[in-house]
């Protein structure tokens, strides 16, 4: 059996659909799509990722002091009521957000299959998204790093792009060449027209031991720092709290610039798994309301 643990990362602000998303009640908890928030749409779709081979264990919830109540009781109220809910003293980015998850989940000597998605987006097709998770969770079962890609419908400018090599083999597995900024529309148009492009939605499955064996590669700054913090971490019934001015210290980075950009240009593959499933990242008022 496969053991897995899921990661939501729930520290953003949705500041660009202000006034609706604000710093007190930010994008991840409103109901955008449907009656249930972003937040506990990502939470469900994640806690019911269990299959004939895949075992999913209590989420680790990444977010922060003011938002700490509104977790709990947005958890509550779907009934998902045995999560660990670490709490980031100041927002230091996804790297050292998943290195606090990676660290907690490192602590029973177990090595679980880390599934990380942001809080705030969303996924018509759960189907298809359980689908497309239990591909990647298969593959990073045996050691890889998976990214999901979202097959473009538009020459979208803002999202990054990942480059994908040919298939080398029947199924939804590709091997990534390289990742691609936000392009501008003429470099989107051809990314479309071109094929073999994917928009990069933020989610990653690999094992805990993976993401800090890489990441002590490339950033060990920021694997020292978070684990100081994290060493001198305090618990108050369902928060962690790393150290304050240990977090504090801790190089802001993105998964992606800390790990994924530098390690897809050496021999190390990164896999992606496609993701058709309806998905958006709602970012902006004109992907809430078409």
């Amino acid at each position: 059996m496969i053991q897995t643990r899921p990661v939501i990362l729930c520290g953003g602000s949705g500041t660009r659909l202000w006034p609706l998303s604000r710093s007190g009640f930010p994008k991840q908890f409103l109901c955008l799509t449907g009656k249930e928030s972003l937040f506990q749409q990502a939470t469900r779709r994640l806690v019911g990722l269990a299959g004939e081979d895949i075992d999913v264990s209590a989420p680790f919830i990444v977010t922060n002091e003011e938002h700490r109540f509104l977790a709990l009781e947005q958890m509550r109220e779907i009934g998902v009521n045995t999560a660990s809910v670490l709490l980031e003293p100041v927002g230091r980015n996804t790297a050292p957000a998943l290195t606090l998850a990676a660290l907690a989940a490192r602590e029973d000597e177990q090595d679980p299959i880390l599934i990380v998605t942001p809080a705030d987006q969303a996924v018509a097709d759960t189907t298809a998204f359980t689908a497309a998770m239990h591909a990647a969770t298969r593959q990073a079962a045996e050691g890889a790093i998976v990214i999901l890609g979202v097959p473009p419908t538009a020459p979208e400018t803002g999202y990054g792009y990942i480059k994908v090599a040919a298939a080398a083999q029947p199924g939804p597995i590709f091997s990534v060449e390289r990742f691609v900024e936000k392009p501008d529309a003429a470099t989107a148009s051809r990314f479309l027209a071109e094929g073999g492009y994917y928009w990069n939605a933020g989610m990653f499955v690999l094992k805990a031991s993976v993401w800090l064996e890489t990441l002590a590669q490339f950033r060990p700054d920021i694997l020292h720092a978070t684990r100081e913090a994290w060493e001198r971490r305090s618990i108050d019934a369902a928060f962690i709290r790393p150290a304050k001015a240990g977090f504090g210290a801790v190089p802001a980075e993105s998964i992606d610039y800390a790990v994924m950009e530098p390690l897809s240009a050496t021999r190390h593959t990164i896999k992606m798994v496609p993701l058709d499933a309806g998905w958006s990242d709602l970012g902006a008022w004109d992907a809430v309301c078409p």
